[in-house]
């Protein structure tokens, strides 16, 4: 091979040196880099939860006949697992450290009941709800969880790497909207236990029930892995679990408003969330 030769075929290989190496810059994860990833979340709760326990108002009543408060034991409620849209932007500081706001569609959960809620008393015999029966379940036909979220992140690896594994720690804030009851569940509280309070506290009229539950902060822990395509399409996959509890309380009221009964259950949904998604980098 002659030297003009050798001296061609060094520069093609510089030149492909140098092209290999702008291609994979193009593809880096770096320092003032956003990206914003449209997909897929499932939660899963790893749920667990307290008895229930009533206060009742004590007005018209004695303490013998329903006592101010007791607890169901083996009362409670497991919640189903949910999927949903989610909307996730990363913005990256540094070309390790980026913070991540989660977003998306609030994920809609059923809760079933189990056990009964009665009064341990001769009242118990009237007034008991049956919350395992399968006419009364799910006790919760629907209820909106919203967890908007911050996360900090750190990226493994180099800035031009494509493959990029990751972890992060955040915080989240957990509130429930649209709480739908099941009618059946809704009309025999009304029936076995309301329209009896009613009666013997002088309160005229139907009773209603109200249910909620409460919101909360809690800590985000995430693990995940993300994968450059080109200089602007990534997927990426990950997991979180948050340690979350909420108290599911149920109210029934008198016509007039005046609260009857109040029942709480303290529920842990500590929730394992995976999230698949795919990308835009700017």
């Amino acid at each position: 091979m002659t030297t003009r030769t050798y001296r061609f075929a060094a520069r093609l290989c510089a030149l492909g040196f140098g092209i290999s190496l702008a291609s994979t810059s193009a593809i880096a994860q770096q320092a003032g880099d956003n990206v914003v990833n449209l997909g897929w979340f499932h939660i899963a709760p790893q749920d667990s939860s307290k008895p229930m326990t009533t206060s009742v108002t004590q007005e018209g009543l004695t303490p013998a006949l329903v006592p101010s408060n007791f607890t169901s034991p083996g009362s409670g409620a497991k919640v189903s697992n949910a999927d949903t849209l989610g909307l996730v932007v990363t913005h990256f500081f540094t070309d390790n450290i980026a913070l991540q706001t989660v977003a998306g569609v609030p994920a809609k959960f059923k809760l079933t009941g189990q056990g009964v809620i009665a009064p341990p008393s001769i009242a118990g015999a009237l007034t008991s709800i049956d919350l395992g029966v399968a006419q009364n379940n799910p006790i919760v036909q629907s209820v909106r969880q919203w967890s908007p979220a911050l996360v900090l992140q750190y990226y493994f690896g180099q800035a031009n790497s494509s493959l990029r594994p990751f972890l992060g720690v955040g915080v989240s804030y957990t509130f429930f909207t649209n709480v739908s009851l099941n009618p059946n569940f809704e009309a025999a509280l009304n029936q076995n236990f309301g329209s009896v309070l009613a009666l013997t506290s002088g309160h005229n009229g139907p009773t209603s029930v109200e249910a909620k539950s409460s919101a909360s902060w809690q800590p985000v822990f995430n693990a995940g892995l993300s994968y450059a395509f080109d200089k602007h399409w990534v997927a990426s996959a990950s997991v979180s679990y948050l340690p979350l509890k909420t108290t599911a309380n149920i109210k029934i009221k008198a016509q007039d408003g005046t609260v009857l009964s109040s029942s709480d259950a303290e529920i842990k949904l500590n929730p394992i969330v995976t999230f698949v998604s795919l990308g835009y980098k700017f």
